[in-house]
C-alpha cells in the first residue's frame, strides 16, 4: 500500500478540525465575539433611535448633541435589558422586581437542556441541527401522554416525560443510524428531519391523537392534565416551574457524562480522530448512533418543559426557534457544561428583556441580530484572531505533510486536551 494518502482525508481532517475549533473556542475568544456583537448592536440602537437621527442635521455645528442622544440611548436600552431580565427597581411590591429574573430562568431552561444536546454532538464531531424536529417530536410524546393517559400525580408526569424523551431520542437516533450506516451526511438529513417533524406534528395536530375527538381546523393539542404538568416553583404568581431544575440536574448529568465516564472517553475519541479511536478498537459507526439519541435525549428535555410546563394547548411553534437557538448557546458555551449553563442563562435574559427593551423603543429584532452577531464571530475564529492580533492555536501551527502518515497516539493527555 502506497505511503501517500489522497487529498480528501486531509481535506476532511482539516473540515473537521475546524469544526473542533468553533464548537470549543476558548474563554476569551467567546468573550471577544460578545463584545463586538454588543457594540454592533449598540450602533444599530444608535441609528434607529428618533433622538439621535435629529441631532445629525446638526451634527457639524453642536456635535456632543449627538454624543450626548447616543449615550442617552444606549444607557435608556441596556438598563431596560437589566430591567427586563434580572431585577425591576422600577416595581412597586417585591414580587414585581424580581419577576424578571424568574422569567430569564423559565426562558433559561430550555435553552440550556437543548444546548447541552447540541454540544453533545458537537463534541462527537457531529453537527446536529435538528433540535427543532426533536424538539417538537419530545413535545408532541409528552403532550400525548400527558392528556392520554390518566395517571395518579407524580406517575403520571413521569411516564410523560419518559414518553417525550423517547420521542426525541427517537427521532435523533434515525439521523445516527443513516450516518452510520450510509454516510448521510447529518447537517443535510437533520435539515430534512426538521421539515418531516413540523408537518407531521402539525398534522397529528388536526387528528384524534393529539387533538380533540372531533379533528378541528386549528392545529393545537388538548390540554394536559393536571398531574402531567411541572409544577411551579414560587407559586401562582410566578410562572417558573420545575423545568428549570430539570435543566441544572442535565447540566451536571453532561458533565459526568463526557468528563468522568467511559462512554464520554469514548465519544471525545471519536471526536478527536475517529481514526485513532477505529484503531483503537472502538466501535464509531456506534458511537455516531449513541451520541445522536444521548443529543436528542436533552433535548428532549427541552421539549418536556415547553409541553408540560404550561397548563394550556399548544401548537407547532411551540419549539419558539429554541433549536436553533440552541446551536448558538452550544457555540457561546465552548460545548461544555458550564459554558452552555451561562450561555442560556444569557440567551434567557435576551428574551424576556425584549418587551422591556421595546418601552424603551428598541426593536425586539435587534436582541435577534445580536445574537446572529455572536454565531457569526464564533464561528469565523480566523476573523478573532485578525481583529483583535490573537495567536493561531498551537494545533493549526504545525500540519503533518501531505504524503506522510503517523501512528495515532492515544495517550489520555492529548486525548483530554
Amino acid at each position: 500500500m502506497s505511503a501517500e494518502t489522497p487529498a480528501a482525508p486531509t481535506t476532511g481532517r482539516q473540515a473537521s478540525g475546524l469544526l473542533r475549533e468553533i464548537a470549543s473556542g476558548g474563554p476569551v475568544r467567546i468573550l471577544l465575539a460578545v463584545v463586538l456583537s454588543l457594540i454592533v448592536g449598540s450602533l444599530l440602537i444608535i441609528f434607529t433611535n428618533e433622538r439621535v437621527l435629529a441631532t445629525t442635521g446638526y451634527f457639524f455645528g453642536r456635535p456632543g448633541d449627538f454624543f450626548a442622544a447616543a449615550a442617552q440611548a444606549t444607557g435608556d436600552a441596556y438598563a431596560a435589558l437589566f430591567r427586563g431580565s434580572i431585577y425591576n427597581y422600577r416595581a412597586e411590591t417585591a414580587e414585581g422586581a424580581i419577576r424578571p429574573l424568574t422569567e430569564t430562568l423559565r426562558f433559561a431552561g430550555p435553552l440550556i437542556a437543548a444546548g447541552l444536546g447540541i454540544a453533545l454532538s458537537f463534541r462527537v464531531g457531529m453537527f446536529n441541527i435538528g433540535g427543532t424536529g426533536q424538539l417538537l417530536m419530545g413535545a408532541a410524546f409528552a403532550g400525548f401522554a400527558s392528556f392520554q393517559l390518566h395517571l395518579p400525580w407524580g406517575l403520571h408526569l413521569v411516564v410523560a416525560m419518559l414518553f417525550g424523551f423517547l420521542g426525541a431520542a427517537l427521532w435523533a437516533g434515525i439521523v445516527g443510524f443513516l450516518k452510520a450506516r450510509t454516510g448521510a451526511h447529518e447537517v443535510i438529513v437533520t435539515i430534512m428531519m426538521n421539515y418531516i417533524a413540523v408537518s407531521l406534528v402539525t398534522f397529528l395536530m388536526r387528528t384524534p391523537v393529539l387533538n380533540e375527538p372531533e379533528p378541528g381546523n386549528n392545529p393545537v393539542t388538548r390540554r394536559p392534565d393536571e398531574t402531567a404538568q411541572l409544577p411551579k416553583l414560587l407559586g401562582d404568581g410566578f410562572d417558573l416551574h420545575l423545568g428549570f431544575i430539570l435543566a441544572l440536574v442535565a447540566v451536571a448529568v453532561f458533565w459526568w457524562l463526557m468528563e468522568r465516564s467511559t462512554t464520554g472517553f469514548r465519544l471525545r475519541m471519536v471526536g478527536l480522530n475517529p481514526d485513532a479511536a477505529r484503531t483503537a478498537g472502538i466501535n464509531v459507526d456506534r458511537i455516531y448512533i449513541l451520541a445522536m439519541v444521548l443529543s436528542g435525549l436533552f433535548v428532549g428535555l427541552a421539549g418536556i418543559n415547553q409541553a408540560l410546563g404550561r397548563a394550556g394547548s399548544f401548537g407547532p411553534s411551540i419549539d419558539s426557534n429554541i433549536g436553533f437557538d440552541a446551536i448558538t448557546v452550544a457555540l457561546l458555551g465552548g460545548s461544555n457544561a458550564i459554558g452552555v449553563l451561562f450561555a442560556g442563562l444569557l440567551f434567557g435574559a435576551m428574551k424576556a428583556a425584549g418587551p422591556a427593551m421595546q418601552l424603551e423603543n428598541v426593536p425586539p429584532e435587534v436582541l435577534v441580530v445580536v445574537q446572529g452577531l455572536i454565531v457569526l464571530f464564533i464561528a469565523a475564529p480566523p476573523l478573532i484572531r485578525t481583529i483583535f492580533r490573537l495567536p493561531a492555536p498551537p494545533a493549526q501551527k504545525e500540519e503533518p505533510q501531505l504524503g506522510t502518515r503517523k501512528k495515532p497516539r492515544l495517550e489520555g493527555k492529548e486525548l483530554d486536551s
